[in-house]
């Protein structure tokens, strides 16, 4: 995977490269070098199969994550090759002529976090989310308390228990009688 990540390093600038183990790597790009990294890693080194892509919303710094996870079969590697975008501008070039399934990943991320993939198939039919009006579900700034009190009714005779405290109550009743035992040192 060294030569690999070699030969990526002789054509393009990498700004984080890192081994999580010896069969998966990260390394983040530029969103300028995208599609020419994809496109290199599927044709020239054999990543030929897209696992999966994630997004990843890091509201402080106004940027998001997108993650495409890579698998080569020759190899047996996983690279997952970052890229981050502004917040504001949420938009990525569509990967869709690389790998065609990609679609579905890009139309589900564009529902649930507002990250627009122009020309991407189908990208602004609903996903899961049939009738949405609220911000994307996903982002950090989306308030599910204050949606699920504007939503849905509080049912009478339910009430909200401090977790720490039921715990002692319901689950741990009969240890709380029962003395510490102390070793000696």
């Amino acid at each position: 995977m060294e030569q690999i990540l070699n030969r990526i390093k002789d054509k393009i600038e990498i700004k984080i490269s890192t081994k999580k183990r010896d069969d998966l790597y990260f390394f983040t790009v530029e969103k300028e070098q995208i599609e020419f990294i994809l496109s290199y890693l599927k044709e020239q080194e054999n990543f030929t199969h897209l696992a999966f892509m994630q997004a990843v919303d890091y509201l402080e710094d106004g940027k998001f994550q997108l993650t495409y996870m890579l698998y080569n079969y020759k190899i047996h590697i996983n690279l997952g090759v970052n890229v981050l975008i502004d917040r504001k501008k949420a938009e990525m070039f569509s990967m869709h002529k690389l790998w065609p399934h990609i679609w579905q990943y890009q139309r589900e991320i564009h529902e649930l976090f507002g990250i627009n993939f122009p020309g991407s198939p189908r990208v602004n039919e609903s996903f899961v989310l049939e009738g949405w009006e609220e911000i994307p579900p996903m982002r950090r700034d989306f308030d599910t308390l204050e949606y699920s009190e504007k939503t849905f009714y509080q049912r009478p005779g339910r009430s909200t228990n401090d977790p720490k405290e039921y715990m002692k109550e319901k689950m741990y009743k009969n240890y709380a009688d029962t003395p510490t035992i102390r070793r000696e040192k």
